[in-house]
């Protein structure tokens, strides 16, 4: 049986016990519990702070774990990556008070930099030939420039408005960060299998999200416009209606270009058009 470690709150929690619970397999989402029994797939769940789980996992006492990439990057642990989970996304970021006359990276020499990230902040000013004080702090990095602490900050932003707020101006992003599933080196062949079948059920999911299931009816003599329009994933699926002048046809489609689609079809004849949610995409 797998153990796998995850956040013991938080968004990233939610996210993953969703994750989890689109593939069959439920959990916990209660951060008063330190360990539980996951239903649906042979699983015990670990649950930790998101900067202690990179650890847990090198060092065993978890096989795998669902943690920010950033988190992988700062602790530095022999872990192995295994896939992106396509939640969680953020971006690990320079930022300076607004009214600064930045000018690039050279700003930086000399300057105090506060940050919870110090490892790859470090390595970004030495790979960039900047001699910059990193001060590592934890809590709010986002006030130290207010009241005197340092010059500029390096902190996780998604939206950017908590830098307005604090006065501060996004500048320079140094890497990108998302959930990552991580698992510990040289597991046996048997962990193994069980790991490749939990990345079997994810994949499947993540290949979903965004994905919609379209069905149409449209006029015979119109299917090969209807292929030139419709990126499938494939080919559409096509079948016979009792009128034998008509087809039915069935594809998936990104909601990015979902209505862009339905108006060229609908151009060319498709009628009754139904659009579906799509659960799993299974290859």
């Amino acid at each position: 049986m797998l153990t796998i470690a995850i956040q013991n709150k938080g968004r990233l929690n939610e996210d993953t016990v969703s994750l989890m619970l689109d593939a069959g397999i439920s959990a916990s989402a209660s951060h008063r519990k330190l360990i539980s029994d996951a239903k649906g797939f042979p699983l015990h769940v670990l649950y930790l702070r998101d900067d202690d789980i990179p650890q847990a996992v090198a060092m065993g006492v978890a096989d795998i774990g669902i943690v920010g990439l950033n988190e992988v990057l700062e602790k530095e642990q022999d872990v192995e990556v295994l896939m992106k989970l396509g939640f969680g996304a953020c971006r690990l970021s320079l930022a300076v008070p607004k009214e600064v006359d930045y000018q690039g990276l050279k700003w930086f020499e000399g300057k105090r930099v506060a940050t919870s990230y110090p490892v790859i902040l470090r390595k970004f000013f030495a790979d960039n030939g900047i001699n910059a004080q990193v001060h590592q702090i934890a809590g709010s990095v986002e006030v130290a420039p207010a009241v005197g602490m340092a010059d500029a900050i390096f902190d996780i932003v998604s939206s950017g408005g908590t830098l307005i707020q604090n006065g501060l101006r996004e500048e320079e992003t140094v890497t990108f960060s998302e959930a990552v599933l991580i698992s510990t080196p040289n597991l046996d062949d048997d962990k193994n299998r069980e790991i490749e079948k939990l990345k079997f059920r994810f994949q499947s999911i993540l290949e979903s999200r965004g994905m919609k299931y379209v069905l149409f009816n449209l006029p015979k003599n119109k299917i090969d416009e209807a292929v030139a329009i419709l990126p499938g994933m494939k080919s559409p699926t096509i079948l016979p209606l009792a009128n034998p002048e008509w087809v039915s046809l069935h594809v998936v489609l990104h909601e990015d270009i979902l209505w862009e689609k339905i108006e060229q079809l609908k151009n060319i004849g498709a009628t009754d058009i139904l659009v579906l949610a799509l659960e799993n995409v299974i290859r």
